[in-house]
């Protein structure tokens, strides 16, 4: 099927150069739901404390559900304090005070608490969050560990940081990684050896792909395109598979040569999940449970999911946990809505695993205590040195991958290293900083968490261990003149590069980068608009935010900017062509949709002269308003299909749906038809003087419909729409 869609693009094209040429040739109602996080202790009366409690109003009684204020919430937490003392009542506002004079000096436990719930509290409410839990470690000590608002608004259920299962998404690869660096410490594997060495004979890399190495994988940089609509995550538990089937199943094409540049790849993870799970004979659940989990006493977390017990998959989540996971909700309209469970079995080394914020807070000791805690010892000191060591030297900002492990620059000057973990409605961050001996864990229930998520570790950074700064920078005069060298559009390399999903990524995964009078750079991308200023000279490249540590770096050639990195190094945006640009795009469908609606119309206001044809005429008349109702069509099911793209449960479980497809169909088939119309044109135009012949003008416009149409039709093919058997 694939030559089909080039042999009707080469086809088009040689018919587009000989005419150059000149040549012939809601479901049902549910209960009320809140539309604002909740603080936990407003779901249920407190017990009596033991000591007096740190915030007067913990002893109210429970409350009508509202929404979190600019004061500290009330909160399930546990403190731990390596020196107790009677904590004082905490303000609902305080002034800020000067960051700890010693870089390792620790957080006063009840200043910490008291910035967390008011920070929270107005994130939360801001961002339309129903529950997050956090933990914070310092100092070989769980300093924190803190639940907010609800794992389950239906029930009531409030988040527990001891109980709460929240899916942590791509944090799950670090625990992958330290599957890999004990077998590279123990010398069953090599870092810089293909990775097919380790992998079973069945999911082994073909072709030119066969030499990625271990550490490529480690950095993203194997080249792969990066697949995810319909089969990254599962709605329905049937359609989990074992992963070595996935990992057959669903192989990318490599779209550029190993070690060129970073491009995230959960296909990538998830073989190396396969060869860890290889070298120790053992399902990759198993392993992590044996190697990990058991011995740090994680007794809530898990990489398996409550589904049903099948044949040829791991085992099922215990019973035990199961009434524990937290529900995923989406923000809408009508407050919170919640989301289907999200089965990541089938690729569970990039992103499988839930945990609590206190089993977390037990990994992120072991981490900073290089592979040491709770009397186990996870890894050595060579997998410790490459946690902290990255794979890339990036200027400041960029993540540079080490083994693995994303890392950070945060406020102060402070190096931060992790992992991200973004789901659909799961979103965490898990930000361990070795010279503050800190570690935090944040992780919410809810689509629109991913900020809080993202910025709650620098956010703690700046208060307690940096100097204040005036926010937003300032802009710069030399961006205004020499701006026009970064402006234009951008098209990622994280994407489908093609097919159905090449073509809705083009579309949708576009970013535009502009420069305000004032002298500041702003990105648009997914709905949302960020404001960046200079970082050194503009021949650099290297940009900051205006309000926070996010940066970026551009790549310019020759005095213009082809392409730029975020700060997480997930991916590079180049310069999308002109063919790939979006106005593009939308200017061609507007130019067809026209021409069709004026096909159709023309044959309902001709007069009799223009109907006079000869036999050519009339049948290439017919073939173009055939063309014409295709045409309507496709852009008719394309604009019902985009009006549900938005939801991304909808967007992921349902893809393709019949909608894209059909429309896919229908502008293969009006394109196949333009092939006809273009042998047409020289015959339409013979005989003028004929009583039979169509007048002038009437050619006229039938050869510009053919050259808007073959246009359009080249335009589709280049960029996969024209391909419905890839949905």
């Amino acid at each position: 099927m694939r030559s089909l869609s080039k042999a009707v693009l080469t086809a088009l094209a040689l018919g587009l150069a000989a005419l150059l040429s000149g040549e012939p040739g809601a479901a049902q109602d549910a209960p009320a739901l809140p539309k604002a996080p909740i603080p936990y202790s407003q779901t249920r009366p407190k017990p009596k404390p033991r000591r007096p409690a740190a915030n007067p109003t913990a002893a109210a009684p429970a409350q009508a559900p509202r929404t979190p204020t600019s004061s500290p919430p009330l909160v399930s937490a546990t403190l731990v304090e390596p020196n107790p003392v009677a904590p004082a009542p905490a303000p609902a506002a305080r002034a800020p005070t000067a960051p700890l004079a010693l870089a390792s000096a620790p957080i006063p436990a009840a200043e910490l608490q008291a910035f967390l719930d008011g920070w929270m509290a107005d994130a939360m409410a801001r961002e339309h969050i129903a529950g997050a839990a956090v933990s914070i470690v310092q100092n070989g000590h769980v300093v924190l560990k803190t639940g907010y608002g609800f794992a389950d608004l239906a029930a009531r259920r409030p988040v527990d940081p001891d109980r709460t299962l929240f899916r942590i998404g791509s944090i799950s690869k670090t625990f992958t990684w330290i599957l890999v660096m004990k077998d590279v410490e123990t010398g069953r594997m090599r870092l810089d050896r293909p990775v097919n060495l380790y992998l079973p004979e069945k999911v082994r890399l073909a072709g030119k792909s066969r030499n990625v190495t271990l550490g490529n994988l480690m950095d993203h940089s194997a080249g792969f395109e990066d697949l995810a609509l319909g089969q990254l995550f599962e709605n329905d538990p049937r359609r989990v598979r074992p992963l070595d089937l996935y990992l057959r199943q669903e192989r990318p094409d490599q779209v550029r040569n190993a070690g060129l540049l970073s491009s995230y790849s959960n296909y990538g993870v998830a073989l190396a999940g396969a060869a860890a799970a290889q070298t120790a004979g053992k399902v990759f659940e198993r392993r992590v449970e044996d190697d990990i989990t058991v011995p740090l006493r994680m007794s809530h977390t898990t990489f398996r999911e409550p589904r049903p017990e099948r044949r040829g998959l791991p085992a099922a989540m215990p019973a035990r946990l199961r009434g524990d996971v937290a529900t995923g909700y989406g923000w809408r309209a009508a407050g919170f809505i919640p989301d289907d469970y999200e089965y990541i079995g089938q690729v569970a080394p990039a992103g499988g695993a839930s945990s609590t914020a206190g089993d977390m807070s037990r990994y992120m000791l072991m981490l900073l205590g290089n592979g040491s805690a709770e009397g186990a010892t996870i890894f050595g000191p060579v997998a410790a040195r490459a946690f902290r060591t990255p794979l890339q030297r990036p200027p400041t900002g960029i993540n540079g991958w080490a083994h693995g492990f994303m890392t950070f620059d945060l406020p102060g000057g402070h190096r931060g290293y992790g992992h991200l973990g973004h789901t659909i409605a799961f979103q965490s961050n898990m930000t361990l900083v070795p010279d503050l001996a800190l570690g935090v864990f944040v992780t919410t229930n809810s689509e629109s968490g991913a900020r809080l998520a993202d910025i709650l570790p620098q956010a703690l950074v700046q208060r307690f261990y940096a100097a204040a700064r005036p926010f937003p920078r300032p802009g710069s005069a030399a961006l205004v003149a020499e701006g026009s060298m970064f402006e234009g559009r951008y098209l990622s390399t994280r994407r489908a590069f093609g097919g159905l999903e090449g073509f809705v990524g083009l579309i949708e995964g576009q970013a535009e980068v502009s420069v305000t009078p004032g002298g500041r750079l702003l990105v648009s991308r997914n709905g949302g608009t960020q404001a960046f200023v200079p970082e050194g000279p503009l021949s650099d490249g290297r940009f900051i935010s205006t309000t926070d540590e996010a940066r970026l770096r551009f790549l310019v050639r020759d005095g213009r900017a082809v392409g730029y990195q975020p700060g997480t190094n997930t991916e590079i945006l180049q310069r999308a062509a002109f063919a790939e640009q979006r106005q593009t795009l939308v200017t061609g469908a507007g130019l067809t949709a026209s021409a069709a609606v004026a096909t159709l119309l023309g044959l309902l206001v001709r007069n009799r002269r223009e109907l006079r044809q000869n036999q050519t005429q009339a049948r290439a008349s017919l073939v173009q308003a055939m063309q014409a109702g295709l045409w309507i069509a496709a852009f008719v099911l394309f604009a019902l299909w985009s009006l549900g793209a938005g939801d991304a449960q909808a967007l992921m479980y349902n893809w393709p749906g019949a909608l894209v497809v059909t429309a896919s169909t229908c502008a293969l088939v009006a394109a196949s038809l333009t092939l006809l119309t273009i042998i047409a044109i020289p015959a339409i135009w013979q005989g003028g003087r004929r009583v039979e012949s169509w007048t002038a003008g009437r050619k006229f416009l039938f050869t510009s419909t053919v050259l808007i149409y073959m246009v359009f039709s080249v335009l589709l093919a280049l960029n996969g729409a024209l391909a419905p058997w890839t949905g």
